[in-house]
């Protein structure tokens, strides 16, 4: 990871794709690869309240693992749980760093803010 004053951002992928009902259940790799891609800009710009560039990290589980790394989005395939992967990048990060993590998901948020880390819906990613 980066330790170079980047945010860091780490993206829930399976909460972010089902936070729209757009028939993503029919080709789960195929939703991630979409919202990889739709990531990339925000490497650059940053998000709303987190200044760009930052680093960000997409993570996927189940059958969307296997998605590629594109410029800008590194994408982590979780070998179990991605919630679990994402709280071990979150506390793994320097604990000074700005580590914000895109997810709905109410259990995960109180794990990674246990580790210092904020979180932001998926909207914040998604219009």
């Amino acid at each position: 990871m980066s330790d170079d004053g980047r945010a860091l951002v780490i993206v829930d992928g399976a909460n972010v794709v089902g936070s729209v009902p757009d028939g993503w259940w029919r080709d789960r790799h195929g939703a991630a690869v979409r919202l990889r891609d739709a990531l990339a800009p925000y490497a650059t710009a940053g998000l709303p309240g987190v200044p760009g560039p930052v680093e960000l990290v997409l993570v996927v589980e189940g059958a969307a693992r296997g998605v590629a790394s594109v410029a800008g989005v590194r994408v982590e395939s979780a070998p179990g749980s991605g919630d679990d992967l994402i709280v071990e990048l979150a506390a793994g990060a320097a604990p000074d760093r700005d580590r914000v993590v895109v997810t709905a998901d109410r259990g995960l948020r109180q794990r990674v803010e246990a580790y210092g880390a904020r979180c932001v819906g998926p909207r914040t990613v998604r219009p």
